[in-house]
């Protein structure tokens, strides 16, 4: 009250200069550009400027197609070269508009852990053991090829009657003579199994076969030469009338069948030439069982009677 009491007359505005600055503020303009359309107080014929714009309050509330931040946000198109945005991507629906998903790596299966590769026994020795031999298939060749040898000239005597031999003849009537049943057959299986087992042992061929005919053929000779003998209960070994010369080659064939052929002949590349193990034993078996079998089954008298 102090500042307007001490201002001049002139300064302070009169009460009806104030009236009628109030009355312009409130009182409706008659200027269009200040007219709402379709305000009653406007007039029926009055029409809205081409460039008034109506304001909208749901302007600001999200559009049915609202794409969150990505309406506002440039997103690189992948389509394109990396680090270049294509022209479908300079607005914020360029995402919406684009067809291709985004890119997508497929996850890889996980590989195997691949451990070391275990060495099987068979390769390990034969690659420690190359060249490691020695003598070793020199002695297996010596051995089977006089066996051999030896077969094949007994089997030669009984069949032609050389080097003193008995011949086919001879040979079939002692076979009767120690009780043989077919004989007439057995004369021939028994010359010709000689000389083929022979022949297969000298070459290095089906080695543990050759040498299991040959040894079931033994056993039947010793078999015979102990019933023919004075006393048969008493087994006598040594020569003139003992069998050690029988004997012995049935040790040869049960060694050949073990130790195998050796390198030196047609099965160096089998495994019983390699590491003769289960097929040895099962020859052996084969050759002893055949022995007896042929015996039984053929003769059937008790060797040990006479």
């Amino acid at each position: 009250m102090s500042k307007i009491a001490g201002k001049s007359a002139a300064q302070i505005p009169d009460s009806r200069e104030l009236a009628l600055t109030l009355t312009l503020v409130t009182s409706p303009s008659n200027d269009p550009h200040w007219q709402r359309p379709g305000d009653a107080s406007s007039g029926a014929g009055s029409s809205r400027p081409a460039s008034a714009s109506l304001v909208d309050p749901e302007d600001d509330m999200p559009s049915a197609t609202y794409g969150g931040d990505f309406e506002t946000t440039t997103i690189t198109n992948y389509g394109s070269s990396y680090g270049t945005a294509s022209p479908s991507s300079s607005n914020g629906y360029a995402l919406l508009n684009d067809p291709e998903p985004l890119p997508y790596v497929q996850p890889q299966p996980m590989r195997p852990m691949i451990g070391p590769t275990e060495i099987e026994p068979e390769d390990y020795d034969r690659a420690r053991n190359a060249g490691r031999r020695g003598t070793q298939d020199l002695g297996l060749f010596l051995l089977r090829a006089a066996f051999g040898a030896l077969l094949i000239a007994h089997g030669l005597q009984k069949i032609f009657g050389w080097w003193g031999g008995q011949g086919l003849g001879s040979f079939r009537d002692s076979l009767e003579g120690l009780g043989f049943q077919h004989a007439d057959l057995l004369v021939y299986a028994a010359a010709g199994g000689q000389i083929a087992a022979g022949v297969l042992l000298v070459l290095g061929l089906f080695t543990p076969l050759a040498a299991a005919v040959a040894l079931a053929y033994l056993i039947n000779a010793l078999l015979a030469g102990v019933m023919l003998q004075e006393n048969p209960a008493q087994l006598q070994f040594f020569l003139p009338a003992g069998h050690e010369f029988v004997i012995t080659l049935i040790v040869v064939a049960a060694a050949i069948i073990l130790c195998g052929p050796g390198r030196w002949g047609f099965d160096a590349g089998r495994g019983w030439a390699r590491r003769p193990f289960i097929g040895s034993f099962v020859a052996l078996l084969v050759g002893i069982g055949g022995g007896i079998a042929i015996w039984v089954l053929l003769n059937g008298a008790n060797p040990l009677v006479g």
